[in-house]
């Protein structure tokens, strides 16, 4: 990449690990605007589930703008294809006001896709494919799709929505050529990481996930069962709404709830990280800063590795 490029700072962390809020006090201090890269931020209504703090973007009394959050309906299909070409429009949004683009996310192939500049071609529906996988059992489909690869990823079979669609992907990339093409990029990407414990980690989960039900999580998702989004697709939504869901429509009991989905969110942190190291195995540097040292530190701990990359010079 070129020296001049304009530098892109991308911070990355599992989930509770103050990422946001780090984000957002780094975007005050730099002229930036954040740019959200999470899956399922994405949807509109879907609030305490998804763990969107909107508190976390008010520094000194002031919002700090962010994008790529509340973009699309509940229930609405959403992909990494239509994420990609809603960041490559805001990005230019942000730049094209003289403000900074400062990515924040824990969604690994969300962030990866930014920081390589993919140029994606979607993998298409098949019909017939999917109405043949529907009259096959789940377990068929599952070491069908072990034949294509390695299950490190097991929100793949989460349902049986997402068998099929992972097996339909992997279907169509075993016969054609690479759907991934890193292309010319105009910005130069600076991947700094919050590294937090296992145990920290797993505590703060804990807390806000308690916090959350108390403000009162399981109503967003009776909410929105009302508003017509089918409990097929808030489970296929996966954490927090997969197990609420099945709370709120009789299939679990609420401790069986809250001790399963604690399971899971812990679960989901830790393969977080496990992209996080993946993308460095990758060839991605990844600068990371200790999660656990206070705020002020950490922000200056960013704003140290961007100096690094004469990022101030773009300010």
């Amino acid at each position: 990449m070129s020296d001049n490029l304009r530098i892109l700072p991308v911070i990355i962390g599992p989930t509770a690990s103050g990422k946001t809020r780090l984000a957002a006090l780094v975007a005050a201090q730099t002229n930036a605007e954040v740019l959200c890269a999470d899956s399922r931020q994405v949807y509109r209504d879907m609030n305490l589930g998804t763990g969107k703090d909107y508190d976390d973007y008010i520094v000194d009394g002031q919002r700090v703008p962010y994008h790529l959050m509340d973009i699309v309906d509940a229930g609405e299909k959403f992909n990494l294809f239509k994420f990609y070409d809603a960041f490559q429009i805001a990005y230019a949004d942000v730049v094209n006001r003289g403000k900074n683009p400062l990515v924040c996310g824990g969604t690994g192939m969300y962030v990866e896709s930014i920081i390589k500049n993919y140029n994606m071609h979607l993998v298409p529906e098949d019909a017939e494919f999917r109405k043949q996988c529907e009259e096959r059992e789940f377990d068929d489909l599952v070491e069908e799709l072990k034949t294509y690869k390695t299950l490190h990823n097991t929100t793949d079979i989460d349902s049986k929505k997402r068998l099929i669609r992972a097996l339909e992907i992997a279907r169509h990339e075993s016969t054609h050529a690479v759907e991934y093409q890193q292309q010319t990029c105009s910005y130069k990407p600076i991947t700094i990481g919050v590294s937090v414990s296992r145990e920290v980690r797993r505590n703060r989960i804990a807390q806000r996930f308690q916090k959350r039900l108390a403000d009162g999580m399981t109503g967003e998702v009776e909410q929105l069962l009302q508003k017509g989004v089918p409990a097929e697709t808030l489970i296929y939504y996966g954490l927090e709404y997969k197990y609420l869901t099945l709370y709120v429509t009789g299939k679990i009991s609420k401790s069986e709830m809250e001790e399963q989905l604690l399971t899971a969110i812990c679960q989901f942190s830790k393969r977080q990280m496990t992209w996080f190291r993946g993308m460095e195995r990758r060839g991605i540097e990844i600068h990371w800063i200790d999660g656990e040292a206070p705020m002020e530190e950490r922000v200056l701990a960013v704003l140290h590795i961007l100096q690094q990359f004469d990022f101030g010079k773009q300010l």
